[in-house]
């Protein structure tokens, strides 16, 4: 967070919904229409790209220099990585995933459940879905971690209020895609509406930990990115059932409240909130 600069999350946060909802919902519509060709996807893509654009505008139309420059640096350097945070952003997702396959055998889920998918759950248009899903993790967390979250961070006394809070509009912001023709979202709450409601509080402890693996690392904007894609590749690899899906909830849920509680001087301490260092005393503290 830059402390010479006044964040405008209000103006972020409308402006990023309106455009995704706009954007998506007539994609939406064309999903139905012009199914075979996936155009839609030329509306719901830049819906998708909305909080990256409007982050990207808000930073650079900022005049100032010291947020373009933190921006660029969480951006590019990736010494803000920690490399001893790297087991944790690579395994925290595949091994929730397989706990939660496990659990469900308790309740007569299917070993089947371990077996790699034959595909994906859903399409995604003209765009190939493992390109659809690095595209959406990339431009959502350039937009959530290169603005939103800073943002959010200046209104709340801590990083646990500003972490739920962005979770919770984070959730909201996917409503659109239910409506989406073949998305999975659309997918999911037309086989069982309870499956969506799961897929919408999911997302709550997902942001959790997105938070904290950015924050652990510096901020860098690369970590973001990269944990969000693990957390989608782990929910397209196995064979995982939407109940099993429910049971993962319950089981991300026990994880974001483990790692709140044991690292609660960093989510619950205002002194993270003093002013930040320099991006030259940042980097020096990363190494």
């Amino acid at each position: 967070m830059i402390h010479n600069y006044r964040y405008k999350p209000k103006v972020f946060f409308t402006a990023t919904f309106v455009a995704t909802y706009v954007l998506c919902f007539a994609g939406a519509y064309l999903s139905f229409q012009d199914e075979n060709n996936g155009l839609y996807m030329l509306f719901v893509l830049p819906g998708l790209m909305a909080p990256f654009l409007i982050s990207l505008f808000m930073t650079f139309t900022s005049k100032n220099s010291d947020l373009k420059r933190d921006f660029i640096n969480r951006l590019i350097n990736l010494r803000l990585i920690r490399p001893k945070m790297l087991p944790v952003l690579f395994l925290i997702m595949p091994l929730t995933v397989l706990v939660s396959i496990f659990i469900s055998l308790l309740f007569g889920g299917s070993v089947s459940q371990f077996q790699l998918a034959d595909g994906f759950s859903f399409s995604s248009g003209f765009v190939p879905v493992l390109i659809f899903l690095l595209l959406a993790a990339s431009f959502e967390e350039l937009g959530w971690r290169g603005y939103a979250f800073d943002s959010l961070q200046g209104q709340y006394t801590s990083y646990f209020m500003a972490s739920i809070i962005f979770s919770i509009l984070w959730s909201l912001w996917h409503f659109p895609l239910m409506f989406v023709n073949n998305f999975y979202q659309y997918e999911i709450f037309h086989e069982n509406i309870w499956y969506g409601v799961n897929f919408f509080v999911s997302i709550i402890p997902m942001g959790v930990l997105i938070s904290w693996i950015c924050i652990k690392n510096g901020k860098s904007i690369p970590a973001a990115i990269l944990f969000h894609f693990i957390m989608n590749i782990s929910q397209e690899a196995l064979n995982m059932s939407q109940t099993t899906k429910c049971i993962e909830t319950l089981v991300l849920i026990v994880v974001a409240a483990i790692i709140i509680v044991s690292d609660k001087e960093m989510f619950f301490s205002k002194t993270n909130l003093a002013p930040a260092a320099s991006l030259s005393d940042r980097r020096i503290q990363m190494n």
